[in-house]
């Protein structure tokens, strides 16, 4: 993968990429580890490039082989929460607000507890700044941010789902800027 990026014009790489797989997705922050991916389970990939001296943060969850009734579950429940707080985002609103909208989601599909991070964070010249989007942020979202929306659903022994997106909020409109394919 950072071959892939620096390929592609990355200037350096702004975090530890992440590939974790079966069970250890579900640890939002896994560590590499020698364990062979399986058919038919989560893959989570979390990585980032960096160009001008600014960093981008990308999540996507794939499967290899079949999906099980599981994967399909946690992954429309992940997506519909992303998709439901991405266009609910107004200037103005705090980042409190934005996590609730796709918390409940989440909540209303069962996974509340397998919901354990912020719902996003600002990104620029680090790959972690604020605004912070959780639970209990109360900044408000104003013209000129970029930040990420990145709900996840993590099940002990099966393991997690996130999909992580970059989204800037310039002259009253939300963009979503990342372009890698989602389902």
């Amino acid at each position: 993968i950072e071959k892939f990026l620096r390929e592609k014009g990355s200037e350096s790489i702004p975090f530890d990429i992440l590939v974790a797989s079966g069970p250890n997705s579900a640890l939002p922050h896994a560590k590499p580890s020698l364990r062979a991916i399986q058919s038919g389970e989560p893959v989570l990939i979390d990585m980032g490039a960096r160009l001008g001296g600014y960093s981008s943060d990308l999540s996507r969850t794939i499967c290899l082989g079949n999906r099980d009734d599981t994967f399909n579950r946690v992954y429309d429940t992940v997506l519909s929460a992303q998709l439901t707080a991405i266009s609910k985002i107004r200037e103005g609103m705090t980042g409190g607000e934005i996590d609730n909208s796709a918390r409940m989601i989440i909540e209303q599909a069962g996974y509340g507890e397998a919901f354990g991070h912020s719902l996003g964070h600002g990104v620029g010249l680090a790959p972690h700044e604020p605004p912070r989007l959780g639970p209990n942020s109360s900044e408000h979202l104003v013209d000129g941010m970029v930040f990420t929306i990145e709900p996840g659903i993590y099940l002990a022994g099966w393991g997690g789902v996130r999909i992580e997106d970059v989204v800037v909020m310039g002259s009253g409109k939300i963009r979503v800027i990342s372009k890698a394919r989602k389902g």
